[in-house]
């Protein structure tokens, strides 16, 4: 697998043969617009944390999970990032937020807020939440690396960027703010 410095040049992903999503490509754009520093790497479809375990040896990164949650009512979405190796429990996020319970959101939902399909949530999402409907939420435990992975809004490529970048250039940029939490595993 071919990492690339910055934007990939081929217009297709050169793994699976699929053209570029749109979805994909304003990720790049965004980062781009941005001067962030980033690798990109395509790969097979990696929908699931452990088909990420090839990609983060190949970028030499971890990848974050990336869970889109919903309250009872469906009225309040959030967007956890947490260590991909990390145990989640919702009742733990729930008792953080003080929200009495929680649960995974649908893919229609997905796409509403996010633009990405089941497999495919990411941080780079939020570029599609216009009327910030989705609260950002990061376990601390992400910004301890000095880099992390996140798929750009397709589950069949990665970029590598700087936690510093996604913190100050990238979330702001989005119009969104992150509220930072210690989750507990048990």
């Amino acid at each position: 697998m071919p990492i690339n410095h910055g934007r990939p040049t081929s217009k297709t992903n050169v793994v699976t043969s699929a053209p570029r999503e749109d979805r994909e490509l304003a990720v790049y754009d965004l980062l781009d617009k941005l001067n962030v520093e980033y690798e990109q790497i395509d790969h097979l479809p990696a929908n699931t944390m452990e088909a990420c375990l090839g990609v983060e040896k190949n970028l030499g990164v971890s990848i974050c999970k990336n869970l889109f949650l919903t309250n009872r009512q469906q009225t309040d979405f959030y967007l956890l990032l947490t260590p991909g190796d990390k145990v989640f429990k919702t009742k733990f996020l729930s008792k953080e937020l003080g929200i009495a319970r929680l649960s995974f959101a649908n893919a229609t939902q997905m796409m509403q807020y996010l633009n990405v399909v089941p497999g495919a949530v990411t941080v780079f999402g939020l570029m599609n939440d216009k009327e910030q409907k989705v609260q950002l939420v990061i376990d601390e435990d992400v910004l301890t690396d000095e880099y992390l992975g996140a798929h750009p809004c397709v589950y069949t490529a990665c970029t590598k960027i700087k936690t510093k970048d996604l913190l100050e250039k990238i979330i702001p940029a989005m119009k969104h703010e992150a509220k930072i939490i210690h989750l507990e595993t048990d």
